[in-house]
């Protein structure tokens, strides 16, 4: 018995190996020459990145969807991409739902490390919301993708605007739109459409905050001063980095890329920009015109993400206000960590730090490796990096140009990333007895 206990896969283990799975189904499928339109092979390598980077909805890809896939391929994506956005622990609940099946413990831990929770109560509660949720936010927002597709592009723009609503509500930033005869020009041609711009951001960001968050605003009747701490952390912090380094963008590039926009065009264009660094991947402008200033401050909110439990990548909007905070509180020689009028448990700061470290190292690692192997400069391979494992999507045009082994590594970030952050948390959330012994205590010089 205990021998078939220590065989048995762990929730973490079971929920990695059921992304791996999809990955590699995806794979398949869209390498067959039934998913794009010249009819051949696709390369096992260009197949297993866009696979990984839909159903880790990234959005970093080695085609344009529209113009190499075929429909039957771009469905394959969009089903990835929905997969990969919600969890696939979310089609289970799903299934076990219509089969009237009753949930089990096991399968409600992996549902609560699936959704970042840290108990298990009303994790199915939750994971029926998603699936009501989702279906909702997805619907309207083709309803109102459509009004200005449908003009464009006839009754097929309905189809168009279904696939940009799911890409864009999953945070995954792939889309159609070379569908125009245009390569790679993701949302730029509806940067002056107000619509458009307003309803992606829209889809984005409550993608973003995720259904935790939702449900609480839901069930606390939209009264702030009954948020949950996490809910209030969450959605300030989400106003904060979005107003503030759309402010930044439009200065930086109000005389360089924004130079020919109008005044209202470049609000709408500094404001999506700013949003589409929470792990979305769409652009409305020509990202590989952009100032040294914006692509770094791009790339340090690229990192943070969105929220825990969302369809976002990054370290996530908790993590950097937990470290920002314990850094404030080391600042003021202060043992406590108080936001408002709550004080944090110290492990979070240990969690937050270890997160970022580690993030931060396979950041540099990657990046140097890269750096080593192609022509590109510093600060295109490392916004291409940050946007691999931070989930988001966003490139200054070399993804199409990299080597084999350049893939390999952006496609190890980007499970890493869609994967490591929960995979971490669950590690180092875990306490362990050290025994009675411990050794003795000492200290070091630092700073």
């Amino acid at each position: 018995m205990n021998k078939l206990t220590k065989r048995r896969l762990q929730p973490l283990q079971v929920l990695t190996l059921g992304y791996v799975a999809v990955i590699l189904i995806g794979t398949l499928l869209l390498a067959l020459p039934i998913s794009n339109r010249q009819g051949v092979w696709t390369p096992f390598v260009n197949a297993l990145f866009t696979a990984t980077s839909a159903t880790c909805v990234t959005g970093l890809v080695v085609y344009d969807t529209f113009l190499y896939f075929n429909v039957f391929g771009q469905l394959v994506i969009l089903m990835l991409i929905q997969i990969g956005g919600i969890s696939f622990m979310t089609f289970i609940v799903m299934g076990a739902i219509l089969l009237r099946r009753k949930i089990g413990l096991f399968e409600r831990t992996i549902m609560a490390q699936s959704a970042g929770l840290s108990n298990l109560g009303g994790v199915v509660k939750l994971f029926k919301r998603i699936l009501v949720g989702t279906a909702i936010f997805e619907l309207c927002g083709t309803i109102l993708l459509s009004i200005s597709f449908v003009q464009d592009y006839g009754a097929v723009g309905l189809y168009y605007a279904l696939f940009t609503s799911v890409s864009a509500f999953c945070n995954a930033g792939f889309d159609l739109m070379g569908a125009s005869g245009n390569e790679f020009v993701s949302l730029t041609l509806y940067r002056d459409d107000v619509l458009v711009n307003i309803t992606v951001m829209a889809l984005i960001i409550i993608g973003g905050l995720g259904f935790v968050v939702w449900g609480d605003i839901w069930d606390k009747r939209f009264r702030f001063r009954n948020f949950r701490l996490h809910t209030k952390v969450v959605l300030v912090a989400t106003a904060l980095l979005i107003f503030i380094p759309a402010i930044l963008i439009a200065v930086f590039e109000n005389d360089a890329t924004f130079s020919n926009l109008t005044w209202g065009e470049k609000i709408l264009a500094a404001l999506f920009q700013s949003v589409t660094t929470r792990t979305a991947g769409f652009n409305t402008v020509d990202l590989t015109n952009l100032s040294d200033s914006s692509v770094l401050l791009m790339s340090f909110l690229m990192l943070i993400g969105g929220n825990s439990g969302s369809t976002a990548g990054g370290i996530k909007v908790t993590t950097f206000v937990v470290v920002v905070f314990g850094l404030w509180s080391s600042i003021r020689n202060r043992q406590d960590i108080n936001i408002g009028k709550r004080r944090l448990d110290l492990s979070l700061t240990r969690q937050a730090i270890a997160l970022l470290t580690i993030y931060l190292g396979a950041l540099f690692v990657s990046t140097l490796v890269i750096c080593a192997i192609e022509p590109f400069g510093l600060s295109q391979v490392l916004f291409e990096t940050t946007s691999a494992i931070a989930t988001v999507g966003l490139t200054l045009g070399i993804t199409t140009q990299l080597t084999v082994a350049s893939k390999l590594i952006l496609i190890f970030l980007m499970f890493a990333g869609r994967m490591g952050v929960l995979g971490l948390a669950v590690a180092f959330g875990k306490t362990h007895d050290s025994g009675l012994t411990k050794r003795p205590l000492e200290k070091i010089l630092i700073g």
